[in-house]
C-alpha cells in the first residue's frame, strides 16, 4: 500500500524510499523562489584557448573587454603571454588581464593565479611607457586576498630542475623558467604563502618565508637564495600591494549576485597544456579549461555563461612535447615568418603546422565552446593548397578519441583534407562577404567538423581586423 505523504495539518512530506524527509507547508508560499530559484542574472563569459596556447585570445578578450564592466583571469602565471595592438600600440601582458587597457572595467586577479609580484610591477611600468592605455592601472585592478605567490627562489629551482630534467633523461619539459610550476607545488604541499599573508603581519610572513626557502635549500643545496635581500623587496612590494587586494570570494559573489554586469573571464595557456587534460607532462601547472574559471575565482558552475574558444586557424606550440601536425619544412618555416610565431614570454621560435581539428575537437568536447573565435587567417593568404588534419590512426587502426598517451601521440599519422587556398590578401576584409570564397569555405569546413559555429575571424593585428560573423 502506498504511503500517505499528507498530513493532517496541511503539511506534505517529500520522501526518499519511502523515507519522510522534508516537510512543506502550502501555506508558505514565500519560499516557493527558494525551491525554484531564478536563472543567474550575471553569468561569466570566457575565452580560452583551443589549442596549445598563442592563439591570440588576447586580442579577442580585448574586443570583449571594450564593453565588460569586469574582466578577470582565473589561473596561470607571468608564464602566459598575451599582446594586444590598440591605436598602433603594441601592449604585451603576463599577468595583468588584458582588458585593463579598459579604464571603464575593473581587473581582477583571481585565487588561482600565481603572482610574482616583481614581474607584476615591471610588466606595469613597461606598458605604460608604450602608451597611455595603463594610465591608473592600479586604481582598476583588484587581486585576490587567497592568490599565492611565486618568489625568485621559485624561478630560480624551475631553471634547476629543467636542467637536471635535460641530465638525466636528455629531455627537458621546456618551462618558460617563470617559477610557476615550483609555485604551484608549494601550493599542493601545502606550504605555498599567500597574498594575504604578505599584506597582514609581516613578521609572521617573515617567519613562514625563512621556512619554505630552508624547505627549497634542502631539496636543491646549490640554490642560492638571497633571504635577506628577497624579504626586503617583498616588504616594499607589500605597501604597494595592499591597496589592490580584496576578499576575491566575495568580490565574485557581489558582481554575479548584484545588479546587471557584463564579466569576461580571460584564459591563460590553453586547452592542451591543461594539467589534467593537456599532454601531459608536456603541460602548465594549472587547469586552464573550463573548470579552472570556477576553482579559480570562485564561480559556481550555474554562472558560467557562453564559453569561446580561440583557434588559431593552423597550429603553433612552443617548447617540448608530441605535435601530429607539425610542418618540419619550408611550410613550417613559412607559417613561422608570416605569422611571426615567436613566444611573447619567452621569446622563443614557435613550431608551426596544420590546423588539427581533431586536436580542437577533443578541446571542444572538455569545454564545451558556444562558439570560435579563428585568429590569423591572414597568415594562409600566400597558400595555393591548404590542408587540414581530420583524423588520426596508429599502426593503421583510426582512433576514436584524442590519445593520452603522450607515446601513442608521437605515433599517430594524421589523415588530412586537402583545401584550395585564396592565393590573395585577407588583410582588408571587415566583413565576411569582403572574404575570397575559398577563405569562407575554410571557415565553413571548420565549423561543420566541429559542429561549433565561428563567430570571429581575425585577419590582422588591430582590433578593426575581427570580423563578425554572428
Amino acid at each position: 500500500m502506498a504511503a500517505d505523504n499528507t498530513m493532517s495539518n496541511g503539511e506534505e512530506t517529500a520522501s526518499l524510499n519511502g523515507e519522510p524527509a522534508v516537510k512543506r507547508s502550502r501555506e508558505n508560499e514565500g519560499t516557493e523562489t527558494l525551491r525554484n530559484p531564478r536563472e543567474p542574472q550575471n553569468k561569466v563569459t570566457v575565452v580560452l584557448g583551443a589549442q596549445w596556447g598563442d592563439e591570440g585570445k588576447g586580442k579577442v578578450v580585448d574586443l570583449l573587454a571594450m564593453d565588460a564592466d569586469i574582466v578577470c583571469r582565473c589561473q596561470g602565471g607571468n608564464n602566459a603571454g598575451h599582446t594586444v595592438v590598440v591605436d598602433g600600440v603594441e601592449y604585451d601582458f603576463h599577468l595583468l588581464p588584458s582588458g585593463v587597457l579598459n579604464k571603464k572595467s575593473v581587473s581582477f586577479i583571481g585565487n588561482g593565479v600565481v603572482i610574482h609580484l616583481p614581474g607584476l610591477f615591471e610588466e606595469a611600468e613597461k606598458n605604460s611607457q608604450k602608451g597611455p592605455g595603463l594610465q591608473g592601472w592600479e586604481e582598476r585592478l583588484k587581486i585576490s586576498d587567497r592568490a599565492h605567490i611565486v618568489f625568485n627562489f621559485h624561478q630560480a629551482v624551475d631553471g634547476i630542475q629543467e636542467q637536471q630534467r635535460q641530465q638525466q633523461v636528455g629531455k627537458n619539459l621546456g618551462t618558460t623558467k617563470k617559477g610557476i610550476g615550483p609555485a604551484y607545488s608549494s601550493k599542493a604541499a601545502r606550504n605555498g604563502l599567500r597574498v594575504c599573508d604578505l599584506v597582514s603581519d609581516f613578521s609572521v610572513f617573515e617567519e613562514k618565508f625563512r621556512v619554505l626557502a630552508s624547505h627549497f635549500q634542502t631539496m636543491y643545496p646549490n640554490l642560492n637564495i638571497d633571504v635577506e635581500s628577497e624579504l626586503e623587496q617583498l616588504k616594499g612590494y607589500a605597501e604597494r600591494l595592499r591597496p589592490l587586494v580584496t576578499d576575491g570570494v566575495f568580490f565574485m559573489h557581489k558582481a554575479l549576485t548584484g545588479p546587471s554586469k557584463k564579466i569576461l573571464v580571460e584564459g591563460a595557456n590553453a586547452a592542451l597544456l591543461d594539467i589534467d587534460f593537456g599532454t601531459y607532462p608536456f603541460v602548465t601547472s594549472s587547469n586552464c579549461t573550463v573548470g579552472g574559471v570556477c576553482t579559480g575565482l570562485g564561480v559556481p558552475p550555474c554562472h558560467i555563461g557562453r564559453v569561446y574558444g580561440v583557434v588559431k586557424a593552423y597550429t603553433t606550440r612552443v617548447g617540448v612535447g608530441a605535435f601530429p601536425t607539425e610542418q618540419d619544412n619550408d611550410i613550417g618555416d613559412l607559417l613561422q615568418s608570416r605569422g611571426r610565431e615567436f613566444g611573447v614570454t619567452t621569446g622563443r621560435r614557435r613550431r608551426c603546422g596544420w590546423l588539427d581539428l581533431v586536436l580542437v575537437r577533443y578541446a571542444h568536447m572538455v569545454n564545451g565552446f558556444s562558439a570560435i573565435a579563428l585568429t590569423k587567417l591572414d597568415i594562409l593568404d600566400t597558400l595555393s593548397e591548404i590542408k587540414v588534419g581530420v583524423a588520426y590512426t596508429v599502426d593503421g587502426k583510426p582512433l576514436d578519441s584524442f590519445p593520452s598517451n603522450m607515446d601513442v601521440l608521437t605515433k599517430v599519422v594524421v589523415t588530412y583534407e586537402t583545401l584550395t587556398g585564396w592565393c590573395c590578401s585577407t588583410e582588408g576584409a571587415r566583413n565576411f562577404d569582403d572574404l575570397p570564397p575559398h577563405a569562407q569555405a575554410y571557415i565553413r569546413f571548420i565549423e561543420d567538423f566541429l559542429q561549433v559555429p565561428v563567430k570571429w575571424v581575425g585577419v590582422g593585428k588591430s582590433r578593426e581586423s575581427m570580423i563578425k560573423l554572428l
